[in-house]
């Protein structure tokens, strides 16, 4: 039995302020940034360095760099800890590296050492080039530093460029909406990652929402949007992911979405990794201490990192694989549905049927995918096809 694919995700978890709307695990430092960067590193090699035993042999095919804001870190930091996983684990040749940063904290001092680290993705939070709307979010940047900073990561040679936006902010029109859009297509991006505001539980927005846009507008943008993301050449691959070409787009998401391994390292971070036994596939998902402080304190604990684990049940893995797998707009090819779950493929169509019979699914046996309409109404899809027993 051939393993899936696996990942490496990397966390750092602070911010300069947390935004109304982050459920992520993310701390507050304040302007002064991180005091303890090399001690966080050091954690972070000693943590990758008990997980690669996971790998089985597999080679690592991407590795995010995610937060809270990776870029309060140095290009040193960076070199130091990408140097120690090479050493530790074979990445494939042209890895997709990436490093999400925030146009206000993206020093350009830092932006040529990161790329020469081997960072070779950068990911922008941009959210919006409003001015307003960024003061409404929380945003520590303005419309000149998101401008900057895409220029300043062309010089430093970032050749591959996502730009992260908002759409459906608070009190935003439809034209305001569509202006932001085409700042970031005029920018020339590689990449853009364009999703709606959601108030998600445990954030200052979901305890005291702000107003959004009425349902209409929050249609005529996405719709609106869409129109001008393909003239612009974008082609929509995920629910809210557009790429310049077949080959841009997000190999470390493509692996999530594809139901693929990933290793996860740094304070809260999660994993999940498949083993192959009896010519059945188990399948784990594991998470890290949660706290920065307590997280550090574990670099020399015999008990290491992991907060917990759990094995996934049988039932639980066709709803897992197909709520990621249905999320593209290809859809997957459908012999991923053995390699990556072990089932068999009665099972699929069994999990398949009510979304084929209503018109959501598309008809066709090699390949998992929703139709245009489906993707309109992914939650329902997912009901259906939730709603089979194993």
């Amino acid at each position: 039995m051939i393993l899936p694919s696996i990942s490496l995700y990397i966390h750092v978890p602070w911010c300069i302020r947390k935004c109304p709307y982050c459920d992520f695990n993310s701390h507050e430092v304040g302007a002064h940034g991180v005091n303890n960067e090399t001690d966080y590193v050091e954690a972070l090699i000693a943590d990758f360095k008990r997980d690669a035993e996971l790998l089985n042999g597999r080679r690592i095919n991407s590795i995010f760099i995610g937060g809270g804001t990776p870029s309060l870190f140095s290009d040193a930091a960076y070199g130091r800890l990408l140097e120690a996983v090479s050493s530790m684990a074979t990445l494939e040749a042209g890895a997709e590296i990436t490093l999400e940063a925030n146009p206000g904290t993206t020093e350009r001092r830092y932006l040529a050492g990161y790329r020469h680290a081997g960072i070779n993705r950068l990911s922008l939070g941009v959210q919006s080039f409003n001015e307003q709307a960024l003061s409404a979010l929380g945003r520590i940047h303005g419309r000149g530093e998101a401008l900057s900073a895409v220029d300043d990561a062309r010089r430093a040679g970032f050749d591959n460029l996502n730009l992260d936006l908002m759409h459906g902010l608070p009190q935003q029109s439809v034209e305001q909406a569509l202006e932001d859009l085409d700042t970031a297509i005029g920018l020339f991006p590689e990449h853009l990652s364009w999703y709606q505001l959601t108030f998600e539980p445990n954030t200052a927005f979901y305890s005291q929402p702000p107003e959004l846009p009425d349902e209409d507008s929050l249609i005529d943008i996405q719709e609106l949007g869409h129109q001008h993301l393909e003239q612009a050449g974008f082609k929509r691959y995920e629910i809210s992911a557009y790429a310049k070409s077949d080959a841009l787009r997000s190999r470390h998401n493509l692996n999530y979405w594809r139901f693929g391994d990933y290793l996860g390292i740094g304070a809260g971070a999660h994993g999940k990794v498949s083993r192959a036994q009896d010519q059945t596939l188990l399948i784990e998902r594991y998470w890290k201490t949660r706290q920065p402080e307590a997280y550090l304190r574990r670099r020399n604990d015999p008990r290491g990192f992991l907060a917990g684990s759990r094995m996934l049940e049988t039932e639980e893995i066709p709803t897992e694989f197909l709520m990621n797998a249905l999320r593209l707009v290809d859809g997957v090819p459908s012999s991923l549905w053995y390699e990556h779950t072990g089932l068999s493929h009665d099972t699929l169509r069994a999990h398949l049927s009510q979304a084929r019979m209503r018109g959501l699914i598309n008809d066709n046996d090699a390949v998992i995918q929703a139709n245009e309409k489906g993707l309109l109404f992914l939650n329902d899809v997912l009901e259906l096809c939730d709603s089979t027993p194993t």
